[in-house]
């Protein structure tokens, strides 16, 4: 099972990715992650690809899509994998799909988590973290996971550990720059997006649209019931 995800910052999208990758045993490959990997490797692609970054520019499709390809024939993607954060434009996108074909690699499902930009603002900036352990969900924006109190003082709701917040969740101005990149239907994500859902249309894939304001569970739940 070979699935792109697409979402939102502050969407669920990493959330109900874990759920996914857990429920069918798949490799999660996110694509910031794989540059780290191979920069810090020092892989041919990942030496290319600093060079760009070190000078403040994008790295061009034809140095990312190799690398992602060469991780998708790992052999711990042999049982199917899930892409997250590429593509994100359509000339990505229409990139990733021939490189794919001409791979021999079938792209299964494509899903997308739908959540409106002031919910998805809320929610980022309504993050908080755990001091034992980040991956403790605890968000004063979402009743389901809101934090414990403890005299007075918020808690992490699973161990009681301290909270804190990320600087980047309370900007502002750098979680509207992300969401304009997103939200763009012309140039942005939203067009990669759209350009799958007509590849879908045609029967190549399948494509799961999720409503992401519920809840986490509730989003878990027809997920699941969708990629059966």
């Amino acid at each position: 099972m070979n699935i792109l995800i697409f979402g939102p910052n502050g969407s669920g999208k990493g959330t109900q990715g874990a759920v996914v990758q857990r429920k069918f045993s798949i490799t999660h490959v996110e694509s910031g992650a794989l540059f780290r990997e191979n920069i810090k490797g020092g892989t041919e692609l990942g030496k290319k690809a600093k060079e760009y970054i070190d000078r403040g520019d994008l790295v061009p499709d034809g140095i990312t899509i190799p690398m992602i390809l060469d991780r998708l024939k790992k052999d711990d993607c042999k049982n199917g994998w899930l892409l997250d954060g590429f593509p994100r434009n359509p000339e990505q996108a229409e990139a990733l799909e021939l490189a794919l074909e001409d791979a021999g690699i079938a792209l299964d499902y494509i899903i997308e988590i739908s959540l409106d930009r002031d919910t998805a603002r809320k929610r980022i900036m309504g993050r908080r973290l755990c001091e034992k352990d980040n991956n403790h969900p605890n968000n004063i924006y979402i009743d389901e996971i809101k934090p414990a109190e403890n005299g007075g003082e918020s808690i992490c709701r699973v161990c009681g550990g301290k909270l804190s917040m990320r600087a980047d969740d309370q900007d502002e101005g750098a979680i509207n720059k992300r969401h304009e990149i997103y939200y763009d239907d012309v140039s942005g994500t939203m067009a990669a997006v759209n350009y799958f859902k007509k590849l879908a249309s045609g029967g190549k894939m399948k494509f799961i649209e999720l409503d992401g304001t519920p809840s986490v569970k509730t989003v878990s739940e027809n997920l699941e019931k969708n990629l059966k």
